[in-house]
C-alpha cells in the first residue's frame, strides 16, 4: 500500500471519528500540597548546593534549607489542620491522588517533626575526634570511595563529608508525606519508591564499619526491591479487579455499589481471585516496610550496619509512613473484605509480637536489640489497626507519634557511647555506664522504659490506648498475647538498665562523647515528649481522636 493512500485512510479515519475535544488542564491545589512541595522543593535546592556552593560551606547550606523547610513543612501542616482540612473541609486533593484529611494530616505532621530532629542527629560534629583538623561527621568522607584504600585515606585528610545525606533524607521525608496521603495505588507505589532508593543510599555510606555499612545497604536494596516487585504486581491484579487504581472506585467495586459496568471490564470485575491475591501483594509489600514478621529478615541487619542517626530516623518515620498508607488501604479500599484480611492480620500481629520479643532476648548488640523491639512493636500498632473502629485509628496515631520520638532520641544515646572503634554498640561495652555518667545512663533508661510500656512513659499510654482499641473490636484474645509479649520485653529493657546502673564498670571501657546543642536537642525532645504524653496523654489522645476520620 503507498504512502499517500495510507495518509487518505487516516485523514478519512480522523474526519470520521468525533472532533477532539481539547485536553482539560490538571487542577492541583498547591495550598493543600504545601507542606510536600516545600520538601521537594528544598530537597532540589540541596541538590543545587552541592553542585554549585563552595565544599567548605556546604554542610552549613544543608543544615540550613533542611531546617527551615522542614519546619516550614509543618507549618504548613498546623496551618491546613487548624483550617479545618483535618475535619470538616477533608477532601481528595491533587485530581484524586491525595487525600487532605486528619490521618494524613496527623501523620506528616509527624513525619516532620521526626525529620527534624533526624536532620540534627545527621549535622552531628563533634562525636569523633578531629581528623587532620576537620570536624567529622557520622557519614563517610567520599562515598564512591573504596572503603581502606588510599582515594578514602585522601578523603579524610582532605577533610571531604558527604553533605549529599541532607537532599537524600528531604527527598526521603517528601515519599514518606505522600505515602500515607496517596488516595489511588499508583500513587502509593511512586511515593514508596521515593522514600525507599535514598533510605537504600543513606544506609551504604557510614564513616566507620564501611564494609558492614555497605553489605546492610545491598540486603535492603535486594528485599526492598522484591517487595516493591510485590506491591506492584498486586496492584496491576487490583487494577483487573477493579478497572481502576482509585481507592474510592476499588472500595465500591468490593463492596458491589458500582453502576455504570464498562463492559469490556463486567467479565474480570467481581473475580475475586484477582482481589485476594492482590490485595495480598499489596499488603505484604506494607508489612515489609514496617517489620513485621514474617517480612521483617532485613530489620535486624540494617539497623545495625546503617548508620546510628539513619537507623534513627528509618526506624520512626518509615514505620509511620507505612502504617498510615496500611491503614488506609484497609479501611478505604477493603472495608468490605475485612473477614477476609482480619484473620491474616490476626496471626500476622501475634507472629510479630512473640517473635520480636523472644528473639531479642538472645541480642548482644545494643542496634540490634533495638530492631527487634521495634519489631515487636510493629505487632503492638497491628493489634490497634485490626480494631477496625475509629478508636483503632486514633489509637495508632497516638502510638506513632509517641514511637518515634522515643526511638530517634533511643538511637541518638547510641551515638554518645564510644570507643576507640567508633560507636561501642555491644552490650558487654555498656556495664557500668552509669556510675561513668549517670545522665546518659538515666536518659537511656527513660527511653527503654517506654519501650517496655512503663506507667507514667508515653509507651504505657499507647500500648493502653491500642489495646483497648483492640480489646472494644473483639480481639481480646490478642491484647492477651500482646501483654505477654510487653512481659518478655520487658525483660531485656530491664537487664540493660540493671547492666548500666549495677555493674562494675570496666577499666578498659568506652567514654561518653560531649554532643553538640542539635543532638542534645534531639535527646531532649525525645525525653520531653515521652514524659508529657505519660503524664498527660488526654491532649494528645483527643487530637488523635480528632484526626482520626479518614476522607472517602
Amino acid at each position: 500500500m503507498s504512502a499517500s493512500a495510507v495518509h487518505s485512510l487516516w485523514t478519512t479515519a480522523a474526519t470520521a471519528a468525533e472532533p477532539i475535544s481539547k485536553i482539560d488542564a490538571p487542577k492541583i491545589e498547591y495550598g493543600q500540597l504545601s507542606p510536600v512541595l516545600i520538601v521537594i522543593g528544598a530537597a532540589v535546592i540541596g541538590v543545587l548546593v552541592e553542585a554549585f556552593v563552595p565544599r567548605k560551606s556546604r554542610y552549613y547550606a544543608q543544615v540550613f534549607v533542611a531546617v527551615v523547610a522542614l519546619a516550614a513543612a509543618f507549618a504548613g501542616v498546623v496551618a491546613l489542620a487548624a483550617g479545618g482540612y483535618g475535619t470538616t473541609k477533608a477532601h481528595i486533593a491533587a485530581m484524586g491522588a491525595i487525600a487532605v484529611d486528619g490521618p494524613a494530616l496527623f501523620l506528616q505532621g509527624t513525619i516532620l517533626l521526626a525529620g527534624l530532629l533526624g536532620v540534627f542527629t545527621f549535622a552531628e560534629r563533634r562525636l569523633d575526634p578531629e581528623a587532620h583538623g576537620n570536624r567529622v561527621d557520622a557519614f563517610a568522607a567520599q562515598a564512591s570511595a573504596v572503603p581502606g584504600s588510599d582515594s578514602e585515606k585522601a578523603a579524610v585528610k582532605a577533610g571531604f563529608t558527604t553533605t549529599e545525606v541532607f537532599p537524600l533524607l528531604l527527598f526521603a521525608i517528601s515519599g514518606m508525606l505522600v505515602f500515607p496521603a496517596a488516595n489511588d495505588l499508583l500513587t502509593l507505589f511512586v511515593a514508596l519508591e521515593v522514600f525507599s532508593l535514598p533510605l537504600y543510599l543513606l544506609c551504604a555510606v557510614a564513616r566507620r564499619k564501611r564494609l558492614m555499612s555497605q553489605e546492610a545497604a545491598v540486603k535492603y536494596f535486594l528485599l526492598g526491591a522484591f517487595a516493591s516487585a510485590f506491591t506492584l504486581f498486586g496492584i496491576a491484579l487490583l487494577y483487573g479487579y477493579a478497572g481502576s487504581m482509585s481507592y474510592a472506585t476499588i472500595a465500591d467495586v468490593v463492596d458491589g455499589t458500582v453502576t455504570d459496568l464498562d463492559p469490556a471490564l463486567a467479565g474480570t470485575m467481581g473475580n475475586d481471585v484477582l482481589l485476594l491475591i492482590g490485595t495480598a501483594l499489596v499488603v505484604m509489600g506494607l508489612l515489609f516496610k514496617v517489620g513485621a514478621v514474617p517480612f521483617h529478615m532485613w530489620t535486624p541487619d540494617v539497623y545495625q550496619g546503617a548508620p546510628t542517626p539513619v537507623t534513627g530516623f528509618m526506624a520512626a518515620a518509615t514505620k509511620v509512613a507505612a502504617f498510615g498508607a496500611l491503614l488506609r488501604l484497609l479501611y478505604v479500599v477493603l472495608p468490605g473484605l475485612r473477614w477476609d484480611w482480619r484473620p491474616v492480620m490476626w496471626a500476622v500481629a501475634i507472629v510479630t509480637m512473640l517473635g520480636g520479643a523472644i528473639v531479642a532476648i538472645t541480642q548482644t548488640d545494643i542496634k540490634r536489640l533495638l530492631a527487634y523491639s521495634s519489631i515487636a512493636h510493629a505487632g503492638f500498632i497491628l493489634a490497634g489497626v485490626i480494631a477496625t473502629s475509629p478508636d483503632g485509628v486514633s489509637s495508632v496515631l497516638f502510638y506513632l507519634g509517641a514511637y518515634s520520638f522515643v526511638t530517634i532520641g533511643a538511637f541518638a544515646v547510641v551515638t554518645l557511647v564510644r570507643d576507640a572503634g567508633g560507636e561501642a554498640t555491644h552490650l558487654s561495652k555498656w556495664a557500668g555506664l552509669g556510675r561513668r555518667s549517670p545522665l546518659v545512663a538515666a536518659v537511656f533508661a527513660v527511653f527503654l522504659l517506654a519501650f517496655a510500656g512503663i506507667p507514667l512513659t508515653s509507651g504505657f499510654a499507647g500500648k493502653f490506648a491500642v489495646f483497648k482499641a483492640a480489646a472494644e473490636g473483639g480481639a481480646g484474645a490478642l491484647v492477651v498475647v500482646g501483654v505477654i509479649s510487653s512481659a518478655i520485653a520487658a525483660f531485656f529493657y530491664i537487664r540493660v538498665i540493671v547492666l548500666m546502673f549495677f555493674s562494675e564498670p570496666k577499666p578498659e571501657g568506652p567514654t561518653v562523647a560531649v554532643p553538640s546543642p542539635l543532638t542534645m536537642t534531639a535527646i531532649a525532645a525525645g525525653v520531653a515528649v515521652t514524659l508529657v504524653l505519660g503524664v498527660a496523654p488526654q491532649y494528645f489522645l483527643n487530637l488523635a481522636s480528632q484526626a482520626g476520620v479518614f476522607v472517602r
